[in-house]
């Protein structure tokens, strides 16, 4: 091979999608090449292109004018053009690729370039494929090694579940319940009514009763065994329906801080999962810790505990689990820590003097957190306050906050605690808090905004939230204004992507030369999602399921929404990557991104991931004005 072909050879074979192809195959390819030198301003044009094309450039810059003749990007050094892969017949001819500075382009005729790649389809398809779709192949592909790869993570309901359930009239007696548990191996029984045991859980209408409850709601209170269960059971029980996971289980089961879940299928009762069904199937995952959690006696054990959390996320991204997966694990882990603290506070305490509720905003609050994120939490508590209550409420969050720092996870640098006043207050001022905001969107208040309208409850009465929350929404609907400003806020943060469809670097400081994937990739698509949710109505707080609710709506059409979604899960998925190596490192984590240290391919894959961000960011702006 001649010193010329072999340089050409080294070029393409060093560009995505042509470095996947084995030496022989790409060097059959760079012989089907031929050379183009073009000038400044003269123009690649469809009526020359007498057969389907395709160009890779070499040197120099070309630009690429839409039908409307606005610049549409610019292709630089290993830039691959596509546009003229089509017949002529089929091009637009409105289209238009200049040269901007003097270039040498290398030719290929793309039907015989189809005939070399017969047996790498991947490589056609990532040259036909729009960026679009290009990110959804390789979210696909990331789902699937996540089932194959997985366990827990991707586990069925249908695989932990007890059958059938066991189950006891309201009138038996509390004694009675006790020997059918304790006959039958089960710690739970659900109390259903002697006509309507085979109807609809939503018909049942009853209850369930636990070893537990028997132990602290009749033995310890000197009741009467003789007593009919319903005196002892627990209403308004939970259920799951067995076509969901194991992660669903988890998160129902520590948001509600209980150790049972009947099953439903079809709406019918079907059976129990328990948090020990699913600890006794995977002995170091999230379930186990949670359970672990629940156990413990002191902070000091919540501090060993926490000690794990670094290992339980390499280990599940290791595994293979999704982003959404690991995100909804590590914040059901740290709002099993959350409540184990307001439990222990509420012994040195004693009870709370109204009913209140422990609110997570941010990461937590959207199922999207990390291992020990900072807190951003508050207080919503109810109107029948009085001015001295706020000393138990104030020593409520100064234990829950201490303790969890003390497990890693550090004060919010903005001070967006439930130790700081202004987030520790009754339901109404936090209505007047958000109506204010949505009213006069200040500076001050978008920043407030983009904080709390990501908001759930972790602890205690959830209709406080949730009555401040309805409220807000139906104001917001109908606030073009508050939209208007609430966008303009948010499409500050851009994709760090140039002209040439090179990254924009960050240029100085500790992270030099590295893309900021959370504040410049991910927080985009939060903050986009969190504007279609406030312009619809939509009361979920977790992205994806955010742009699921607001997919196919006026303000969201469903293409776009499954883009935003393949641009996240892509984007989060390069994140944990890159905080495993740390972490195995033993290194602070971090979301600033080294292209260099990624393939060539990935890198690819984050220009599409910037280029759909960056379209949908466009595309909002131009609704705005």
């Amino acid at each position: 091979m001649d010193n010329e072909l072999a340089e050409v050879t080294a070029f393409v074979g060093s560009i995505p999608p042509f470095d996947l192809l084995p030496d022989t195959l790409l060097s059959k390819l760079v012989r089907e090449i031929s050379i183009r030198y073009l000038r400044g301003d003269e123009h690649l044009a469809p009526e020359d292109i007498e057969q389907p094309q395709l160009y890779i450039l070499r040197k120099g810059a070309l630009r690429y004018l839409a039908a409307d003749k606005e610049l549409t990007g610019k292709y630089g050094e290993g830039d691959i053009c596509t546009i003229f892969c089509q017949k002529r017949s089929e091009l637009n001819t409105e289209i238009a690729v200049i040269v901007d500075e003097d270039a040498l382009i290398y030719s290929l005729d793309y039907k015989t370039l189809k005939t070399l790649l017969v047996d790498s389809p991947e490589v056609i398809e990532f040259l036909e494929h729009s960026s679009e779709q290009r990110l959804h192949s390789k979210k696909t592909k990331l789902n699937d090694d996540a089932i194959l790869s997985s366990s827990i993570s991707n586990t069925s309901v249908e695989d932990f579940y007890h059958h059938p359930v066991a189950t006891i009239s309201p009138t038996a007696s509390i004694q009675d319940a006790a020997i059918k548990m304790t006959k039958q191996g089960f710690s739970c029984l659900v109390v259903v009514d002697d006509n309507n045991s085979n109807e609809k859980v939503a018909n049942m209408g009853l209850g369930i009763v636990t070893d537990k409850d028997i132990r602290r709601r009749c033995v310890a209170l000197g009741l009467p065994t003789s007593n009919p269960v319903k005196a002892i059971m627990t209403k308004d029980i939970a259920t799951i329906d067995i076509k969901c996971n194991a992660y669903d289980a988890l998160i129902a089961m520590t948001s509600k801080h209980i150790h049972h879940l009947p099953v439903t299928k079809f709406g019918k009762l079907a059976g129990m999962v328990s948090v020990t069904d699913l600890v006794n199937n995977e002995e170091h995952n999230a379930i186990n810790m949670t359970s672990i959690i629940h156990k413990a006696s002191s902070v000091a054990e919540l501090v060993t505990i926490s000690k794990l959390l670094n290992k339980l996320q390499v280990k599940l991204t290791k595994l293979g689990a999704n982003a959404d997966h690991i995100g909804k694990s590590i914040s059901a882990i740290t709002m099993a820590f959350t409540i184990r603290l307001i439990e222990m506070a509420e012994q040195n305490l004693g009870p709370a003097p109204v009913p209140y509720a422990w609110l997570a905003a941010g990461s937590q609050a959207r199922q999207e957190q990390l291992a020990h994120s900072d807190q951003d939490n508050a207080l919503i508590i109810c109107d029948t306050m009085q001015p001295e209550d706020d000393k138990w409420f104030l020593g409520l969050a100064t234990f829950v906050s201490d303790g969890l720092a003390e497990c890693g996870f550090i004060y919010c640098p903005g001070d967006i605690m439930a130790t700081n006043k202004k987030w520790r207050q009754p339901q109404k001022i936090w209505q007047q808090y958000f109506d204010k905001w949505v009213d006069t969107p200040s500076p001050k208040a978008l920043l407030n905004s983009s904080v709390f309208f990501d908001l759930s409850t972790i602890h205690g009465d959830i209709n406080l939230l949730e009555k401040v929350r309805q409220r807000m929404l139906e104001k917001t609907k109908v606030s073009t204004l508050f939209i208007a400003h609430m966008s303009s806020n948010a499409l500050r943060s851009r994709p760090p992507l140039g002209f040439f469809r090179d990254f924009v670097l960050i240029q100085d400081g500790k992270h030099n030369a590295t893309l900021d994937l959370k504040h410049n990739g991910i927080a985009p698509i939060v903050d986009l999602a969190r504007i279609y949710a406030l312009i619809e109505g939509v009361s979920g707080v977790n992205t994806i399921e955010r742009l699921q609710q607001c997919s196919g709506t006026p303000s969201l059409t469903q293409a776009s929404a499954e883009n935003l979604i393949d641009a996240y899960a892509f984007l989060t998925s390069v994140r944990l990557e890159h905080q495993c190596k740390l972490l195995l490192k033993k290194q602070p984590v971090d979301s600033y991104i080294d292209p260099k240290q990624i393939s060539k391919l990935e890198r690819e894959h984050l220009k599409d991931a910037f280029k759909v961000i960056k379209s949908m960011q466009d595309y909002r702006q131009s609704a705005v004005l």
